[in-house]
């Protein structure tokens, strides 16, 4: 049997419908709007488009949108002051900065600016160190996406051996902590793990989040395990640019039980978490209960 194609993209819609919801009931019961403000640094084409998407996603769910394009030579010291003036803003609840920033940019010192309460990407050493300890933490869009339709298909996760294959501060490590949080056996694999395709067929549950093209193959993957692909690469192929995974996925998803095409898999899920996200850190601001999403 084939397996079950994961609509990443149907899931993120009905998720952006509940926060919607949760929008409107946070409007009449607290008079709260959720805000969220995304910076831009230069003109990076694909960081254009995304920005584009977050800030029309923002306002159809009903809450506060707010774009900061700035221009690629901005220094250092004027984003951060402009991240200081974010900070103070209480109808700000999510501070976004679009990366890649340019070079002479650290963007770490950025990154680590940024209110952890308004950390809706999840990448300040603080939400990263409360995730690790198991405390409530805003955590990075893609993992949090990761784990939602992994539950989806599969309910609970508790016992599953799940293998993370790639190591990032932005997928790998945070997902390998939302894994534990729900009770799975958890390895973190990457390039150099010795015998990869060994380790990946243990698994119930694969993660791949490696930036590989195809790097997975079929007969890595456990017969009628799940596949999450993070990965979104561009190729050529028969003279024509593709966007494929990190998994081979005609030979994944003949042995597979259910995987994540690409497009249309995870990536839908991380503007939508992102939303998600900034109902949560607005909800902890204002020390309301948030509604059910």
């Amino acid at each position: 049997m084939p397996a079950k194609l994961i609509d990443g993209k149907a899931y993120a819609e009905g998720l952006r419908a509940r926060i919607g919801a949760a929008v409107a009931t946070l409007k009449k019961e607290h008079g709260l709007t959720p805000g969220l403000a995304v910076v831009l640094v230069g003109e990076d084409p694909a960081s254009k488009v995304y920005v584009a998407n977050k800030a029309k996603q923002t306002v159809e769910v009903g809450m506060n949108s707010w774009e900061h394009k700035l221009p690629a030579d901005t220094s250092e010291a004027t984003l951060l002051a402009l991240v200081d003036k974010l900070n103070k803003d209480p109808a700000v609840h999510g501070i976004l900065v679009q990366m890649p920033v340019p070079k002479h940019i650290d963007s770490a010192k950025v990154l680590n600016a940024i209110d952890p309460a308004k950390d809706v990407d999840g990448f300040h050493v603080v939400n990263v160190g409360r995730l690790s300890t198991g405390q409530e933490a805003l955590t990075a869009c893609t993992p949090v996406g990761c784990v939602m339709l992994a539950k989806d298909t599969l309910g609970d996760l508790t016992g599953l051996n799940a293998v993370v294959i790639g190591r990032s501060n932005i997928v790998g490590k945070p997902v390998a902590q939302l894994l534990l949080a729900e009770n799975c056996t958890v390895t973190i694999a990457h390039s150099k793990s010795k015998d990869l395709p060994g380790i990946v067929r243990g698994a119930d549950l694969v993660i791949a989040a490696v930036g590989r093209p195809e790097m997975v193959k079929g007969d890595w993957i456990k017969p009628g395990a799940t596949v999450i692909d993070v990965g979104i690469n561009r190729i050529e192929r028969d003279g024509k640019g593709k966007l494929v995974g990190d998994c081979d996925f005609a030979s994944c998803a003949a042995v597979a039980g259910a995987i994540t095409p690409v497009p249309g898999g995870v990536g839908p899920m991380t503007i939508a978490c992102l939303l998600y996200n900034t109902v949560k850190a607005a909800c902890a601001i204002k020390g309301v209960k948030a509604p059910g999403m």
